[in-house]
């Protein structure tokens, strides 16, 4: 062991005072409800934690509720909060349910059944999150498949990984992806351009996997006949064809704006989810039920303590130290292994925002990269995304157990593949 060299390894840390290591204190153990899903003996969720972190940095450092306030960054708030309006619109008015039921009723062999889910759910997931379409389709989809006499557990698994795969085809498709998007100042149909590709092949990957992989059905490859399925969903709105109507409206003419204007992102799907509160049937009370809150406060007190820990100087030391032992986190290869292993240790949201402030001068290059890669890492285990968790307690309801152990078969060879053809797509042709 070279002792005279530990010096020279981190030489700024004693130049750090108290506040900066209480600030760390509460950055760790914020981070480690982030991993362990809350706090040892209290009762906590990642949102509680999250909370509970920026009020302790504000009250032990003094930092003024201006500066705390201007860590958030609105406008990812808020276009998280106007697509949580949205999808509780197309939720509401029966859209997901009823697509579901039509794509299982159609005369589909088991591969070709699979085709079609994964393709919904995937392209669902581009436009009204991944979490949103995995709540709405998982139950009609176990239903299904129970009663088309179909073994469920291959099409679930391969809901939550289309769903997670789906979601990084845009910059609105989960959090993260709003995140960096917002952020970076990511041009949205550049992004969709660079992304979709990837996106495309991972899910053909999963469909590939599913229905040719160990223990899937060949015997079961003929034509079916047409089902009308009956799943009859005690808490699933009817379907409502003007409501959906009028929910895919606003969804199309804020993807137009998105498109082929500048116009700032927030303010636009703000503007769109006012006119869907305006409505005579659904009170606006019903709607705003649907927004997930946690969430919303999940991300605002990750800002607050983020913004802390940055403060302290120790982030950019850490940064600096790699860079000089080789190790940029700005150059692809490290970003995507820090990215996945980040993602699967923190969750996602919790991985980019710390990943973030040091993506070097080709930021917006590398937000493309960890955009698809926190995203795509969702599917390596059953905890790495909220969808999957989604999925697994709603097939529970319905009888259906599915393990850790179900969804590794199938989650990291598809995570695997999907991460591989993501380097080569940003290497060879993006």
């Amino acid at each position: 062991m070279n002792l005279p060299s530990m010096p020279h390894a981190m030489p700024h840390l004693l130049g750090h005072n108290a506040l900066d290591w209480t600030v760390v204190a509460v950055f760790a153990t914020v981070y480690l409800g982030m991993f362990l899903g809350g706090l040892p003996r209290l009762k906590l969720d990642r949102s509680g934690v999250a909370l509970l972190g920026a009020i302790a940095v504000i009250a032990l450092t003094g930092l003024p509720l201006e500066d705390a306030a201007q860590a958030v960054d609105l406008p990812t708030i808020v276009l998280l909060f106007a697509f949580m309006v949205v999808s509780a619109q197309m939720r509401l008015g029966g859209f997901y349910t009823e697509v579901t039921r039509r794509v299982g009723g159609m005369a589909l062999s088991r591969r070709g059944l699979l085709a079609a889910l994964i393709a919904v759910a995937g392209g669902l997931s581009a436009i009204f999150s991944n979490d949103i379409i995995c709540l709405a389709m998982t139950p009609v989809v176990a239903r299904l498949c129970l009663q088309r006499g179909l073994n469920p557990v291959p099409f679930l698994i391969g809901l939550a990984c289309a769903a997670n795969i789906g979601s990084a085809a845009t910059l609105i498709g989960n959090p993260q992806n709003m995140l960096i998007g917002s952020v970076l100042q990511l041009p949205f149909g550049g992004y969709v351009r660079q992304a979709l590709g990837p996106v495309v092949w991972s899910l053909g990957l999963l469909w590939l996997w599913l229905a040719y992989g160990p223990g899937s059905n060949n015997g079961a490859d003929e034509l079916a006949q047409p089902v009308a399925v009956n799943v009859p969903l005690d808490d699933a709105p009817a379907f409502d064809r003007w409501q959906t109507a009028k929910g895919l409206g606003v969804a199309g003419v804020l993807l137009l704006v998105f498109l082929f204007t500048d116009w700032p992102r927030d303010v636009a799907a703000l503007v769109g989810a006012g006119v869907l509160l305006l409505s005579r049937r659904l009170h606006s009370s019903h709607v705003m039920g649907f927004v997930d809150w946690q969430l919303l406060l999940l991300f605002m007190g990750l800002f607050v303590v983020n913004h802390a820990f940055e403060g302290t100087g120790l982030a950019a030391e850490a940064v600096a130290w790699l860079a000089g032992h080789g190790v940029a986190l700005a150059d692809p290869g490290p970003l995507l292994v820090v990215g996945v292993a980040l993602s699967n240790l923190v969750s996602n949201v919790p991985a980019v925002m710390l990943l973030l402030p040091h993506l070097g001068a080709n930021a917006q290059e590398a937000g493309v990269l960890l955009a698809l890669v926190s995203t795509f890492a969702g599917n390596l285990l059953l905890v790495g995304s909220i969808a999957n968790l989604i999925v697994v307690d709603l097939a529970a309801k319905q009888g259906i157990a599915i393990d850790w152990k179900q969804h590794a078969l199938t989650g990291i060879p598809v995570t695997l593949g999907s991460l591989a053809v993501v380097w080569g797509w940003m290497r060879w042709v993006g």
